[in-house]
């Protein structure tokens, strides 16, 4: 593999580096979202309730907003290449305390580990994948790395679910450990992508004086609050008010990726039209999905087409809203996408354990609702953040 500085002079292709960060998202991607299809699994092997088990998920969301928020400035300070070859290992040994724990406390503290861990890892992913993009393909490079989230519910949830109905659900996170290995060997070439700077590393609550980033902030904290607090609890509907099997949340799962996958093929649009122009706009396709949703929540077949959608118009606002938020001071794209992880994963335990209270005492179309007035929000703070008047990537 070519380094990734090579790689980033390059004006015509994607970069090979983006196919490597792609595999580390999947990575990533695959633990952050397994829990939900398996949680009914785990919660049997623990003796406990599915909103208990879930609660490891809120603390792998604390693990990564903390640390995106305290440490990611390292990442401008050492590089993002070296910081995420470290922060993958970590993950990884996390990954196996998982499988091991031997009742929920270890199994909730393991998963705050791989939090801290994917936080430094998430924003030098997408500072890695900034760095290589070519000038004008900086939404096509982004749509590859962010493919590896379909990577994860394709090759990961949707039979993570299959999995724990076979093999138990440790089988699962065994199967991720093997799979981050070949995630680390991968990006060997890029622990020297990114140059770093010389002086103290500068805190990512220090990038929130950069004009335009509070309201797309708020626009991310809405719109992931929205996603995770509805998918942290569609597969306990399933199985409990649709009375289907553990593995009809992995067929959710894999329509949700294939129409996340399916919206790389018109990324190039929105470097053409401005994420700034487009991002509203993707927020209130959302919206209106989660809108179908509420409707669908009673029939399975529904609830896999809506969902399908689900996953086309979460793709296309989740790469406007990172590749905007990238344009807005790329001396401090480190510290930036440090604040977009920890805004990200706040958003990850304020919509699981938030939506769980909800959930208990109402239905999961209550939880659509919630979310579609959530994203709504989104959709108002995207359109009022103001746009740059000058930036490297389109804005």
């Amino acid at each position: 593999m070519t380094n990734i500085d090579q790689i980033a002079s390059a004006p015509s292709r994607i970069p090979a580096a983006a196919y490597a960060l792609c595999l580390c998202v999947g990575l990533i991607g695959a633990n952050s979202l397994a829990l939900g299809p398996i949680a009914p699994r785990v919660a049997e092997s623990f003796g406990c309730d599915v909103p208990a088990v879930m609660s490891a998920s809120a603390a792998f969301g604390i693990g990564t907003a903390a640390s995106a928020l305290l440490l990611a400035g390292l990442i401008d300070r050492f590089g993002p290449g070296r910081v995420l070859r470290l922060a993958l290992l970590v993950f990884i040994a996390a990954l196996g305390a998982s499988a091991m724990a031997p009742v929920l406390s270890a199994f909730i503290a393991a998963q705050l580990l791989a939090g801290l861990a994917a936080g430094l890892a998430l924003p030098a992913i997408y500072t890695l994948a900034a760095l290589a993009s070519p000038a004008g393909r900086e939404s096509d490079t982004l749509g590859v790395v962010l493919f590896g989230w379909t990577l994860s519910m394709v090759a990961g949830v949707s039979l993570s679910a299959v999995i724990a109905d076979l093999l138990g659900w440790r089988m699962v996170y065994a199967i991720v450990v093997f799979a981050g290995l070949a995630a680390v060997a991968g990006t060997t070439a890029l622990t020297a992508g990114g140059a770093a700077s010389a002086g103290r590393a500068q805190s990512p609550l220090s990038a929130l004086r950069v004009p335009g980033i509070a309201l797309l902030l708020c626009a991310c904290a809405a719109f992931m609050a929205a996603f995770y607090g509805v998918y942290a609890y569609v597969g306990d509907h399933l199985h409990r008010a649709l009375g289907l099997p553990v593995s009809a949340g992995g067929l959710l799962a894999l329509c949700y990726g294939l129409g996340f996958g399916a919206t790389v093929v018109l990324d190039r649009w929105i470097d053409r039209l401005g994420p700034a122009r487009l991002l509203p706009a993707f927020f209130m396709a959302v919206c209106g999905v989660y809108l179908l949703m509420a409707a669908a929540a009673a029939s399975y077949a529904a609830l896999l087409a809506v969902v399908f959608g689900w996953g086309m118009a979460n793709h296309a606002a989740l790469n406007a809203l990172i590749v905007r938020l990238a344009a807005l001071d790329p001396a401090r794209r480190g510290a930036i996408m440090g604040l977009n992880s920890g805004v990200t994963y706040l958003a990850l335990f304020i919509g699981t354990t938030g939506f769980g209270p909800l959930y208990a005492r109402s239905d999961f179309a209550t939880l659509a609702l919630l979310a579609a007035a959530l994203t709504l929000a989104a959709a108002l703070a995207a359109a009022l953040a103001p746009r740059p008047a000058t930036a490297s990537l389109r804005a």
